[in-house]
């Protein structure tokens, strides 16, 4: 996995303290350890989530929104789960996977405000601004991120070329 880096690191004559097979258990007790941790956190945060769905008064609006955030959230945790397993398949961590991510964080926080602002109490002027910019602020990230996966996707099939 990571000892293709290794290796052309040991092809430049630099040496490692460690030995290389030691290391590569390590690193994926690491990653099945972090993997593990993970998921607990999913599921720790889907019953949080279920409990405060059920909990929170009133439901319309306050409930719904933090529902979303909250399904959101755990969609997050579960992508990075899924790119601490693909670590295991590949190898290497995953330009894409990442940029995903950086697009439902987004999307996510998108979501909230407008839906804070849509439902949500009165709020005064520079509360009102300050959620705008917030919006456009996010907006402009997803673009740049949808941009950034095109372009990541595009150079992997001119590679394969």
């Amino acid at each position: 996995m990571a000892s293709k880096a290794r290796a052309k690191a040991n092809n430049s004559n630099e040496r490692s303290i460690l030995p290389e097979h030691f290391v590569d258990i390590l690193e994926d007790a690491f990653h099945g350890l972090l993997g593990i941790i993970l998921f607990l956190v999913a599921i720790g945060a889907l019953f949080f989530t279920v409990e405060r769905l059920l909990t929170t008064n009133p439901f319309f609006p306050t409930g719904m929104i933090q529902g979303v955030n909250d399904i959101l959230f755990i969609v997050i945790i579960l992508e990075i789960l899924r790119t601490v397993i693909a670590r295991f398949t590949d190898g290497v961590y995953q330009l894409d996977k990442f940029l995903i991510i950086g697009v439902i964080a987004a999307v996510r926080h998108i979501l909230t405000v407008g839906a804070s602002l849509t439902l949500g109490s009165y709020k005064d002027n520079e509360a009102f601004q300050r959620s705008l910019l917030e919006l456009g602020v996010n907006a402009g990230i997803v673009v740049a991120l949808v941009l950034a996966i095109y372009m990541s996707k595009k150079a992997h099939t001119n590679r394969a070329r």
